[in-house]
């Protein structure tokens, strides 16, 4: 099955084996969708988890022998350049992908600085990085010259979408809840601005890179059809992406 993370009602494509997946549900408006606050949840931290709570939920109540999460308005398609429903894969597609890899994400994005400087730029402060790497020192040390590595260089595959077996999936929600449930002790949410509230779900989308490099997973990266973004938006997007890419390049042969 593909969740798709929702907090609003939303035109739900029509493919076999997707259903969508109300996140942060608890205390808001029944959407008629399955619902993350039910069986063993952590609904209520959506406001710092973003769409964690959903991947939380799906790791602790589903059995899915194949499982992924994409959003509302992003899914795996055949183009980053398209907004069409009818150019998102298919769950059959999906699955036909997975034969020859461990795990589909979407397309590697490029910064024009390293990752460390980029989450530094609005999305987390130098005290929180700081504790991060020590949550993950402390944890799982075997992970910590991953985690320099990937902050080292300027990629990434973000957006927390994924599409994997179950053994990895759950392997990989233990592994990522274990730290940020360690780091959130030592958080002081109220000292951050409302956008870096949305702390651990910017972290998880960096974290899933360290996670695939660190056991050499077969990765086949995949477009994403981004629904009801206007064309010019996506060329700009994807173009600022390509030049980061080459002025990065450039910037470290200086």
């Amino acid at each position: 099955m593909i969740y798709i993370a929702a907090h609003k009602k939303f035109d739900i494509p029509d493919l076999e084996g997707y259903i969508p997946l109300q996140v942060g549900a608890e205390g808001k408006e029944n959407l008629g969708y399955l619902k993350d606050n039910t069986g063993n949840e952590i609904s209520r931290k959506n406001p710092n988890f973003c769409e964690l709570t959903g991947l939380y939920w799906i790791w602790k109540n589903t059995q899915d022998e194949q499982v992924g999460l994409v959003h509302y308005r992003r899914y795996f398609g055949k183009s980053n350049f398209s907004a069409d429903p009818k150019d998102i894969y298919s769950y059959d597609e999906m699955k036909e992908m997975l034969k020859d890899v461990d795990i589909i994400l979407p397309y590697t994005a490029y910064f024009l600085q390293n990752a460390k400087e980029e989450i530094l730029v609005e999305c987390c402060t130098e005290e929180i990085f700081d504790q991060l790497r020590e949550c993950v020192l402390r944890l799982y040390p075997d992970y910590i010259q991953d985690f320099d590595r990937f902050f080292a260089a300027n990629q990434s595959s973000l957006f927390n979408m994924m599409f994997c077996r179950r053994a990895q999936f759950d392997a990989y929600c233990q592994w990522l809840f274990d730290i940020l449930f360690e780091l959130e002790k030592y958080v002081d949410l109220e000292k951050l601005n409302d956008y870096q509230k949305r702390l651990f779900g910017f972290l998880s989308e960096r974290l899933l890179n360290i996670w695939v490099m660190h056991h050499h997973l077969r990765v086949r990266h995949v477009a994403v059809v981004n629904i009801g973004m206007p064309l010019n938006t996506r060329i700009t997007i994807m173009r600022r992406r390509l030049t980061n890419r080459i002025r990065y390049r450039l910037k470290g042969k200086k």
